[in-house]
């Protein structure tokens, strides 16, 4: 507790630092961010506009800064689950083109780009725009380099009250520049987190009887330090090539100490650790020339990873019984190459795509699993279902044809498919080939000047994790993988229709309705007699109802404020593969809601705001448990800024400051759930505590 009071002490005088700095400030050089008017877009064809001059209330310092507040737009990532480079899925472009590679995300890209570099952002339905795969309003941030060189920097500490170590190593650091017909961005960054957690858990037995109670507490630190590199070159005549290097390093630290008070026998310590120490990297190119009457595009990408896994639990008794011990190690190595290329041209009012992709995936994964025996070694257990090869060779081919049907409606439509070959190396090992339609077809119409509503139906192929063809054991939770050699990609139809209406001073509001049909869906299935592991099941069904809105309130007299909302409400089915009984997904957010409040105080550099956030998930099934496992379920924040202080924007930040909890409760059966007793009730309760966090950003 000392220790805490030490770190809160540190916080409060950098606090009062950076709260007191505008003071004299002021005095020089009356600060004025809170008067500048809120971001209002201009119309331009069917492109909503937004200059730098509609962010001079927030200060901002990166293109993500300005791109955050703009009016009912929130970021989407690529989808991870998707395979290769393949179409794009995200709804962020930079100078008209997608975010080159796969391990870049539009955050960390948005971050490294100086708002100063920014032109313009503009929002854009996705079938207007030259980028497959897109889907609702896309935003397509339009930034130059500068002659000089220019960077932007971050420091982000962070404090927790109770449990976890103090965060002094996450930021980043940044700098752009041209050299000639070199435009480049050199990046320095570290994604750190702390989290942590303790309390009480009480252990049931099916009939209701006291078998244990736990006092639990863990601590977890990630450290993921990277380097990377994007380079453009403007070549000879029309030509473009970029490079873009990363290099990752990534260090996490898992310790969980459980003090276990039976209600008969010996009582005991249990000690639960885990380490997961690697690295990868990815370099990837593209190089772009008109051919023709159109435009010829290579890319190609590399990456691979090396992540060795460790994992152990000791229990120790009171009354000095043999100790009980078990470790668990996986080395594994995994390896991606892909080659594409596009060929796109103007045919009349016609945008037309041809593209063509190879891509070549790989694990290599030892695993081995060890128990303490009566003399105090560790002796390797017989596992071989842990240990082999998977790969997977894939080619896909798809044409993509885009034109305005009327000035007020335009289409876009990607049809193709995809050829794999799936083998694993190993006990079980096995070859089979598949083909696999996909594409998508998007309608996009401005109804009115403020109105505009995309639809988009998709075909889509999920990604594969090649970890789950074999077996896994999980000594955390007392469960084990038994391996699956013969999953599948899962596949979906996918419904989506956004509808968008710009309020002009009073924001924006946007609703989107989609729906999911699943083919093959991955999830937990039996597995011989005893087992289970990720397996497909024929169908699955999930909806959703997602309003994303922003109100400014200066029109109603509260001049500089605004409020943000989403409100998510899911919906889903499956039949359960034991009981044939159809249930939701396995923890699926079906509820969310999220507000969030900021005030630019007129005639001053000064913001301040509070979030809160509600999140429900479903329950989670395995075929010998079922529970769900969650912290929450209400989260709220506030935050001070001053944006200058120095010249920097300064950030001090409370979060769960009503006490969100970590919680698991969850029902274990003695065997399969549809034909086993209850063998105990878990209810885990564990405090998170308020958490303190700084942050200091800058631009150079």
């Amino acid at each position: 507790m000392r220790g805490f009071h030490r770190r809160a002490m540190w916080l409060g005088f950098a606090s009062s630092i950076a709260l007191g700095a505008p003071v004299t400030a002021q005095e020089a050089s009356p600060p004025a961010t809170g008067d500048a008017p809120a971001p209002v877009s201009a119309p331009a064809g069917n492109k909503r506009i937004y200059t730098p001059a509609d962010f001079t209330r927030f200060a901002p310092r990166t293109a993500l800064d300005m791109l955050n507040q703009v009016p009912g737009f929130s970021i989407r990532g690529e989808d991870t689950s998707s395979r290769g480079l393949g179409q794009a899925s995200g709804n962020v472009l930079l100078n008209g083109k997608r975010i080159s590679g796969k391990s870049t995300d539009p955050v960390t890209a948005l971050q490294a780009i100086p708002s100063g570099n920014v032109t313009r952002i503009e929002i854009v339905d996705a079938a207007e725009v030259d980028v497959p795969g897109l889907t609702g309003q896309v935003a397509n941030v339009v930034y130059e380099a500068k002659k000089k060189i220019s960077g932007q920097f971050s420091y982000r500490p962070e404090f927790r009250a109770h449990y976890a170590d103090p965060l002094y190593t996450r930021g980043d650091v940044s700098v752009s520049g041209t050299s000639g017909p070199i435009e480049y961005t050199l990046s320095l960054k570290n994604d750190a987190s702390r989290s942590s957690a303790g309390g009480p858990t009480v252990i049931s037995r099916g009939d209701g009887t006291l078998f244990e109670t736990r006092n639990d507490s863990w601590t977890g630190n990630f450290d993921q330090p990277q380097i990377s590199g994007q380079f453009k070159w403007d070549g000879p005549g029309s030509s473009v090539g970029n490079l873009n290097l990363l290099r990752r390093s990534f260090n996490y630290r898992f310790d969980e100490i459980s003090e276990r008070d039976r209600a008969s026998g010996a009582d005991l310590e249990r000690l639960l650790s885990q380490r997961e120490k690697g690295k990868n990297y990815e370099a990837g190119a593209d190089y772009e020339f008109a051919l023709g009457g159109g435009r010829l595009k290579f890319i190609g990408l590399t990456r691979s990873s090396d992540e060795p896994f460790f994992q152990s639990a000791l229990l120790t008794f009171d009354d000095q019984s043999p100790k009980i011990g078990s470790r668990y190690v996986q080395d594994g190595r995994s390896k991606e190459l892909i080659g594409r290329s596009e060929y796109r041209w103007k045919w009349g009012k016609t945008d037309v795509q041809l593209s063509g992709e190879a891509a070549f995936n790989s694990l290599d994964l030892v695993s081995r699993l060890y128990s303490l025996n009566a003399n105090g070694t560790y002796v390797e257990e017989f596992f071989p279902s842990g240990t082999g090869k998977v790969s997977e060779d894939r080619y896909e081919g798809l044409v993509t044809i885009g034109r305005p049907l009327s000035k007020a409606l335009s289409v876009q439509l990607v049809a193709g498919g995809e050829w794999s070959t799936i083998v694993q190396e190993g006990p079980g090992g096995k070859e089979r080939r598949f083909f696999r339609p996909k594409g998508s077809l998007n309608f996009a119409a401005q109804v009115t000047p403020t109105f505009n509503a995309n639809f988009k139906i998709i075909r889509r192929v999920g990604q594969l994790d090649f970890g789950q063809f074999l077996a896994r054991v999980f000594l955390d939770n007392d469960n084990q993988n038994a391996g699956n050699p013969d999953l599948v990609p899962s596949q979906q139809w996918r419904f989506e229709l956004e509808l968008a209406k710009d309020l002009g001073r009073y924001g924006k509001t946007r609703v989107n309705l989609v729906a999911a049909l699943f083919e093959d869906y991955v999830d937990i299935i039996p597995i011989g007699l005893t087992g289970e592991s990720p397996g497909n099941i024929d169908k699955a069904r999930a909806y959703a109802i997602d309003w994303n809105s922003t109100f400014q309130l200066d029109p109603l007299g509260i001049k500089g404020a605004k409020i943000n909302l989403r409100a998510l409400a899911q919906f889903s089915n499956i039949r359960d593969p034991l009981t044939g009984v159809k249930r939701p997904l396995s923890s699926f957010t079906d509820r969310l809601v999220e507000i969030d409040f900021r005030h630019d105080v007129p005639g001053s550099d000064w913001a301040y705001g509070a979030d809160a956030e509600y999140v429900h998930v479903t329950r989670a099934f395995r075929l010998n448990e079922v529970g769900r496992q969650f912290e929450g379920p209400v989260w709220v924040g506030m935050f001070v800024e001053n944006k200058d202080v120095f010249g920097l924007t300064v950030r001090a930040s409370a979060s769960n400051l009503i006490n969100a909890r970590s919680r698991w409760d969850r029902v274990v059966y003695s065997g399969r759930r549809n034909s086993s007793p209850v063998d105990f009730v878990e209810t885990r309760n564990r405090l998170i505590g308020p958490i303190f966090s700084l942050s200091v950003r800058g631009t150079f």
